[in-house]
């Protein structure tokens, strides 16, 4: 275990901590950051998207406690899971978290976002070692109003698309669960805390799903081919992976000690300056990865994705003492370095080396 990429006082040390999704690009980050904090790792997650993603190539699977292939619609082998690992804390990240599909596949999706949830909601409440439960949902959550200012924590809920709208929902449920049945006020009979997040976009290394910006751009770069630009004026909150991970896990470490003060809804996004179009986003991409070109594909018959949105951060500032480290031009920059450098040196060890840069800013 290396100490120096501890932000959290040992807090993780020894702890149980189940991690749904872990198999997918946030999902992998945070195995491997808590891994390296001396947390005991369950997770639970399908096969991962490609044999390039963040999760294959760092061979995290392989270090943690448990790599358990399940899928979180089926309630009860989740249950049984939770009954075997008995966690401490539960960091719910699996989904269908692209919008574009979810138009292809709206019920699938509904079923995973929604349902899924609900079932880990409900494995929570069965399994009495648990203790704190961080529900990762969306910035997409929000009814979007297409606003130029951040939405906060307290706005309605909501979604246009499948997916969006399959989060917003998530978040009702999440609500619902929390004050029917780990209500604070009866904290001493249920003795859980549960709480929503939701980041913005999130970019780094090892991601390589369909139909978003950073991928789309490196594979391009690598087949030496333009790089085709959807929606070129959309305008993003655009965060590193490491940052709303860091804000999930200080967050879990307050609820721990304040169980009562803290399971409500949290935005942890980016500063204003970093929030940009895709644009701007891809170019700097090329400008970080030396060559490269652009070409703007827009359609004015697509299907509807959010021209604009952004979060309002004050809250896990002023409350948690968490905000952004970097830039919007560091967060490019560390992330196009991880496409730079995977296929020279051991992937864990880049991710490893990238979580020390990340705190040392």
């Amino acid at each position: 275990m290396t100490m120096d990429v501890d932000i959290f006082d040992g807090f993780f040390k020894g702890k149980k901590v189940l991690v749904t999704g872990h198999t997918g690009f946030k999902g992998s980050w945070l195995s491997i950051w808590l891994n390296e904090l001396g947390a005991e790792v369950v997770g639970i997650g399908l096969d991962p998207y490609s044999d390039k993603d963040n999760f294959v190539l760092s061979g995290i699977g392989d270090r943690i406690k448990a790599d358990i292939r399940a899928d979180i619609r089926h309630g009860e082998k989740l249950k049984e899971i939770f009954d075997e690992y008995k966690p401490d804390i539960v960091f719910h990240l699996a989904a269908q978290p692209l919008v574009r599909l979810s138009y292809e596949i709206p019920v699938e999706t509904y079923q995973t976002n929604v349902m899924g949830t609900i079932n880990v909601l409900e494995a929570i409440r069965t399994t009495d070692s648990v203790k704190v439960g961080i529900m990762i949902t969306t910035d997409k959550c929000y009814e979007n109003k297409e606003q130029i200012w951040g939405y906060r924590e307290n706005e309605p809920m909501g979604g246009y698309d499948p997916y969006s709208s399959s989060k917003g929902a998530a978040e009702i449920a999440i609500s619902s669960w929390r004050r029917s049945f780990f209500n604070p006020e009866k904290y001493d009979k249920h003795g859980k805390s549960i709480a929503s997040v939701r980041a913005g976009n999130v970019i780094g290394g090892g991601d390589w799903a369909l139909d978003r910006i950073i991928p789309d751009c490196f594979r391009a770069l690598e087949a030496g081919l333009p790089i085709n630009i959807r929606s070129p004026k959309a305008i993003r909150p655009w965060q590193h992976v490491l940052e709303p991970l860091s804000g999930y896990m200080l967050l879990a470490k307050k609820m721990w000690e304040n169980p009562t003060e803290y399971c409500e809804g949290w935005n942890f996004g980016p500063r204003a300056e970093s929030i940009s179009t895709v644009w701007d986003v891809a170019s700097k991409v090329v400008e970080n990865y030396g060559c490269g070109e652009l070409r703007d594909l827009s359609d004015p018959n697509a299907l509807h994705e959010a021209k604009i949105l952004m979060l309002d951060i004050s809250k896990a500032n002023f409350r948690l003492g968490w905000e952004p480290r970097m830039n919007i031009n560091q967060t490019v920059a560390l992330t196009t370095d991880w496409y730079k450098q995977y296929n020279n040196i051991p992937v864990y060890d880049l991710c490893l080396r990238q979580i020390k840069e990340y705190i040392s800013k």
